[in-house]
C-alpha cells in the first residue's frame, strides 16, 4: 500500500472501495480531495459512470471534516445536495 493510499484510508467514511473510486478521478490524498472539494469529486465520480448514492457525497464531506457522514448537520447535507444539483446542471449544459 502506498503512502498516499493510506492517507485516504485514514479518513473517516473512506474504505478501500471508496479510495479506489477516488483514485479513478485523480484524488490520491487528503490534499487532493480538499482542493477538489466533495461536490466536484462526487460529480466527477458520477460522470465516470460510477453509480454512487448521495451518501458518497456526505462521506466525502465527512472525511474532510473528520466526522461520520451520518453526523453531518441536516443543513449541511441539504446544501451539499443543492450544490451538487447545480453543478450537475452546469456540467450537462457544457456537454
Amino acid at each position: 500500500m502506498t503512502e498516499r493510499h493510506s492517507d485516504l484510508l485514514q479518513l473517516k467514511n473512506l474504505g478501500a472501495a471508496s479510495v479506489n473510486i477516488l483514485h479513478a478521478i485523480g484524488v490520491n490524498s487528503y490534499a487532493d480531495l480538499n482542493n477538489m472539494g466533495p461536490v466536484e469529486a462526487y460529480i466527477r465520480i458520477k460522470n465516470r459512470g460510477i453509480h454512487v448514492s448521495k451518501v458518497m457525497l456526505y462521506a466525502l464531506q465527512g472525511a474532510l471534516l473528520d466526522v461520520h457522514w451520518n453526523d453531518l448537520d441536516p443543513g449541511v447535507k441539504q446544501r451539499l445536495l443543492e450544490d451538487a444539483a447545480t453543478q450537475e446542471e452546469n456540467h450537462s449544459q457544457l456537454s
